[in-house]
Order: C-alpha cells, then structure tokens, then sequence
C-alpha cells in the first residue's frame, strides 16, 4: 500500500512549471521523495525534527516538502523575499537541522548563514559557497520508502507586531498517510476538487495557502500547475494552454488581469475553469463584481490564517447577497467582542474571535500565545469586523494596524522599529494607505533629525537603508516628513490619526 493516493496513476504529471512545460510525473515525484527522506535519515533526522527550506517556484519545492511531511519532520518554508538576517533568525528560532536553498537564492542563503552554527547546508542544483549539492547527495540513494513513515507537519513564520516574525505551530493532526488532508476534503467539498482537476498556483508557493492548497491537490492526484512569477496575461495564457480547472487567488491578482485591455481579457479562452477561489485580503466590491461577471458564478471566497483556528467561507451568490462578506463559518463559530471579551449583537463592531477552531501556538512565545486568546478560550488573528443577521462576517479594520499590501501581511511596528534606528530619524509612524493596485501600499512618515534635511536625498538613503535590512516587500513605497508627530504626554502615538488622514484623501 502506498501512501498517497495519487500513486495509483504513476504516469500522471503531478507539477508542471508554466511557463517552461517542465514536469514531475507521479512515479518521479514518489522516487524523488523518497530518495530525500533516506537521505534525511542518513543525516540523524528523526520524526519530529526540524527543517527549513529557502525555496522559489520549482520543481525541487513539493519533492522537498513531500519527503519532509512523509519523514515526521516539522518543515518551514521561508519567503525568498527575507533579508538575510531574517532567515538567519527563523533558521535558528526554529532550531532548524538543516537548511535546503534554491541555488537561485545562492546569494541570500550564503549571506544568511555567515553566523549561523549547527544546521547542515543543502542547495538545489548544484553546490555554493558551504552549500552541499542535494543532488549529488540523493545519488544511489533507494527510491523506496523509508520505514517509518510518520506525518509531518508545516511550521510557517507570520510577522509579529514586535518586529520578530514567530513560527505558527497548529496542533497535531490525527490522520494517517493515506487519509486525505483537511483541505483536500474541503476543495472537494465547497469547489468540486477531483482526480482530473489542473489547478493553477500564481503565489509563491512558501505561502501558507499556496503550499497547503497544492498540497492537498497533489494528495488527491490533481496535477499542479506553478507559475514561476505572475504575471496577468501569461496567467491567462496558461489557463488556455493547459485548460486549468481550478485556482486560488488574491486581489491583486484580480486587479491586474481585470487591468489588461478589454481585447487581451477576451482573447484568452477561460471556459475549462469550474472553481475558482481567493483569500489573503478583503476584495474591493467593485473588482469582485467585475471578476464575477468575467468568469461567472464559479468565484469563492474564504477567511483564514495561517494559525488554522477558523475558516469561513462564501459562493457567488451568497457573495451577491451579502457583497462585502469574507464568508460565514464552516469549522467553528465567529464571535465578535467587545475590549471586555463580551459578544456584541449582530452589526456591532467589535473583534472577531474563533470559537470551537483548530489549536494553536506560536513557537517559543507563550505571551503572543496567550494574547491570542480571550477569557473564553476563543481565539483571534486581531481583525475587527461584525456579523450580520445571517452570520456573514464583515471585516472593517485591523487591530494591530496590520498592512495587507498585494495579499502580503506587513506590521507596521516592524519597519518603524527598524528606521527608528537611523541617526537621521527622530521619530516615525508607518501605516497602510489605499493603494489601487496593491490594496494597500507602505507608507513611512518621519520626523527627520534635522529639518534642514527633509528632501529626496533623505528619502532615497531611508529608503536604501530599509531595503538592506529587511524584506523588500515590507519596505516603504513613499517617505514623507513631517515637523512633528502626533503623540500623548505619555508617548503613545495616534497613529490612527495620521492614518485616517490618508484614507480620507482616497477618492473611495
């Protein structure tokens, strides 16, 4: 008996890369696998061990994570757009064994680990700097399974408004190898997953929804289509050319592609699609309507984290009915409460709270663990929202001032203890504004230390600073300066204030 489903169609491709047509076949995606998790063994790895993967959109990415879930191990996928220091951090806090790289990220991975003690050091495709060659590791290697086969479990890091990003640890799943994952069951469930499906995934698949969707595909035997980079035409493109089935989104997906001219959009033929879905940020209403009309009703929508404590979930129609909803419960009940922890009534404002959801904790932090949670047991990821009379959930604000800038999440208290740092900076407040586009776009607002020196010097030389410190994607897109920020006696600042002044010059 063998323990994916997917292997009672050996000769079916399994990955396939978008815009270059290489494929993985199920046979090889086994063997391959397999291969690694020997080779983890051979390394002292044990079940419930730790791993770290620093790898971009390939071919090595499921071959990786697959032999990691079917050795036992606890494996984390980091974003390639971290800085060094951030890698080095979560390699350690991890108390990661081993570290595999793409050679791509040579550059990166090299930098990361200068300081970094203990953990062995693998790369794709050929050998850098202290990287070993995987490959040359895998040679002779037995394309069997290992003997004790036990379930692994992803360890994913979400920024915290600390400024260290902390590892999200879910409770142990209770099921087997060869029983289909959680959300295998509700792709099949609520849009139409099945054997034959082609499902295309345009994220960076160390993301938690792209690793966990096309996980649950490949356990189901769907084949996996990966686009290296997104881009809105070539996704289009690749819809028609391999008759894509299904496929997860953001909203700056929707934005881009609804943003090509009216003959590319209607060049491409979509009709193969039957299921499509988004996450990661609220969808304005106007581009979900539009997306509806394009595709038609086949547009889902759901609310989740990465800690897996809730998931809510809506169709077209409830969408049309209820435009502006992330969805209803499915696994758990929403609460929304009050700064008291009491349940308000139905469109009272208040913060969304898990009841009755998946268990977590965030690794080596008890106190960010135990802030997660109200005097109730339930749980929340810090959003506010309300609930209407029909249990719809309806998200307004963020309670930590959290950015969602292009379906990523950026703490502003990251970035602003980071430019706080600079000489040049005597005080600074970093907040999310309306950006068509991306959602939201980064925006850095300085009290310079000297005034004499406000100007786009001072601005680039932030920005070059920030850029060499951390991930690209949390840096500010624009600096502004002001003489004074606003701030109480007792230091704490209104950054509301200043936030509410930039949406108020939206023309939303």
């Amino acid at each position: 008996m063998l323990p994916y489903r997917h292997i009672q169609s050996p000769d079916k491709p399994a990955l396939i890369m978008a815009s270059s047509g290489k494929t993985l076949m199920y046979s090889e995606l086994e063997a391959n696998s397999n291969q690694i998790a020997h080779l983890f063994r051979s390394m002292g790895l044990k079940a419930g061990d730790a791993i770290s993967l620093l790898i971009d959109n390939s071919l090595w990415f499921h071959q990786l994570v697959m032999a990691a879930h079917r050795s036992g191990l606890r494996y984390t996928c980091m974003s390639t757009k971290l800085a060094p220091r951030e890698v080095a951090y979560i390699l350690e806090d991890s108390h990661s064994k081993v570290l595999v790289a793409s050679h791509s990220l040579a550059a990166l991975a090299e930098a990361a680990v200068k300081d970094v003690t203990g953990a062995a050091l693998m790369m794709t495709d050929g050998a850098s700097g202290p990287f070993e060659d995987l490959a040359a590791r895998l040679k002779g290697l037995p394309t069997t399974r290992i003997e004790d086969e036990s379930l692994g479990e992803a360890m994913l890091y979400s920024s915290g408004t600390t400024g260290q990003p902390k590892g999200v640890k879910r409770a142990p799943v209770v099921r087997t190898l060869d029983d289909l994952p959680a959300l295998s069951m509700i792709g099949m469930g609520l849009y139409g997953f099945h054997p034959d499906m082609i499902y295309l995934s345009p994220a960076p698949l160390y993301h938690a929804a792209p690793l966990g969707w096309t996980m649950g595909v490949l356990e189901l035997g769907g084949a996996v289509l990966i686009m290296e980079h997104f881009d809105a035409e070539a996704a289009l493109e690749s819809i028609q050319r391999y008759r894509v089935t299904h496929a997860q989104w953001v909203p700056t997906h929707f934005v881009r592609m609804l943003k090509l001219p009216e003959a590319t959009r209607k060049a491409y033929d979509l009709s193969t699609l039957q299921g499509v879905f988004h996450a990661a940020a609220p969808c304005p209403i106007p581009v979900k309507q539009a997306i509806i009309d394009w595709w038609g009703p086949i547009v889902h929508e759901y609310y989740a984290g990465t800690e897996g404590n809730g998931f809510a979930v809506l169709n077209s129609q409830e969408w049309l009915a209820h435009q502006g909803s992330v969805g209803k419960a499915l696994n758990c009940e929403i609460k929304i409460c009050d700064e008291d922890g009491n349940p308000v009534p139905p469109r009272v404002e208040g913060e969304v709270f898990f009841a009755g959801g998946g268990q977590f904790e965030y690794y080596n932090d008890p106190e960010k663990t135990a802030k997660s949670r109200n005097r109730h047991g339930w749980s929340t990821l810090g959003d506010i929202g309300w609930l209407d009379e029909d249990g719809f959930l309806y998200l307004t604000d963020r309670k930590s001032f959290m950015i969602i800038s292009g379906g990523v999440n950026i703490y502003p208290q990251e970035v602003e203890n980071l430019l706080i740092t600079h000489p040049k900076v005597a005080d600074v407040a970093v907040i999310g504004a309306p950006h068509e586009e991306m959602g939201e776009q980064v925006i850095a607002v300085v009290q310079p230390a000297d005034p004499s020196e406000v100007g786009d010097d001072l601005a680039a030389e932030l920005m070059t600073f920030c850029r060499a410190n951390i991930s690209h994607v949390k840096c500010p897109r624009r600096i502004d300066f002001r003489a004074e920020l606003p701030r109480h006696q007792t230091g704490k600042l209104y950054k509301r204030l200043i936030r509410d002044e930039y949406w108020a010059k939206s023309p939303a």
